[in-house]
């Protein structure tokens, strides 16, 4: 049997122990919290033109279009979105590519005219319209696209900013901005150069006509076709085998071959080379040439 004093001490010591077992709950929820995938959390967001989810090992963030009754039609809104959610996944250390859809009929069939149809030159100009579509160019891990349907306009330019594009056999290309009296304003008139040739684009610019993705294969603009409803699965496949590689390696490979469409081949291979010198002083380059001595699968540490 307790004493009187005893009870008193007991009953003094619940709150302070209540106290320590909130505080303690409170710490786990806020560890919790800091070592939870930034990506985690734009899966759960409230997102109005676009979707995000992760791939099952957390390590590729997809990202989905989602405008199904403007078949995707791109607006500054949805870029605010995307460019938002790009941000984060290139800023996750625990993401390692990413992968931008769209839906079944629609990668993107366009820009939004109606958004732009009574806009006006000064106030374009001074806004730096369409200056924020561009932004998916910076992330510095690999962003594949992945387009099912009309890549039309804006969608075929968006399509391109990405790194490569594996098209689903419905896939529809073109820049038709000729037929609306206007030009490619996001892109297409340069990056389609760069990808197939001043002959093709000029065409596919000159006519508003539109490639299917087999057409799109052989002018070198689509890396891979795949039947349309594994296209999605295929991207992730090849951006998972990219996540595992080292981020680091996989950054500079990244960089240098973007640069070779800036520079002079002397320049570019000048590049090349100091990117080359410069992996000698990370962990991982060390750690990949010691486990392939070994003949041992190697252990990332991103360094």
């Amino acid at each position: 049997m307790l004493s009187s004093i005893t009870h008193a001490a007991v009953r003094a010591a619940r709150p302070a122990t209540a106290r320590a077992s909130a505080l303690s709950a409170i710490r786990r929820g806020n560890a919790t919290a800091a070592s939870a995938s930034p990506a985690s959390a734009l899966t759960t967001r409230s997102w109005e033109y676009i979707k995000v989810s992760l791939s099952e090992t957390g390590k590729v963030g997809i990202v989905q279009l989602n405008r199904p009754k403007a078949l995707n039609a791109l607006c500054s809104g949805l870029f605010h979105e995307l460019n938002d959610a790009i941000r984060t996944l290139d800023n996750d250390p625990a993401v390692g590519a990413v992968v931008l859809t769209g839906l079944p009929k629609a990668f993107a069939a366009g820009a939004d005219i109606k958004e732009m149809a009574n806009t006006h030159f000064v106030d374009n100009y001074k806004s730096n319209f369409l200056g924020h579509w561009t932004e998916i160019t910076q992330a510095r891990k690999p962003v594949i696209a992945a387009v099912q349907g009309f890549a039309l306009g804006g969608g075929c330019e968006l399509a391109m900013m990405c790194d490569l594009i594996y098209a689903g056999d419905n896939a529809k290309f073109g820049q038709p901005e000729i037929k609306l009296g206007t030009i490619p304003g996001a892109g297409g008139s340069q990056r389609l150069v760069k990808a197939v040739g001043k002959s093709k684009a000029m065409e596919l610019v000159l006519s508003g006509n539109m490639w299917s993705a087999e057409e799109a294969e052989r002018a070198g603009l689509v890396a891979r076709v795949f039947p349309a409803d594994t296209v999605v699965a295929e991207a992730v496949k090849l951006g998972e085998q990219i996540a595992s590689y080292s981020q680091v390696a996989t950054q500079m490979c990244k960089e240098a071959v973007n640069k070779s469409f800036e520079l002079s081949l002397a320049e570019g291979l000048h590049f090349e080379r100091r990117l080359f010198q410069a992996t000698f002083a990370t962990k991982d380059q060390k750690e990949g040439m010691k486990a392939f001595a070994e003949k041992r699968a190697a252990q990332w540490t991103n360094q």
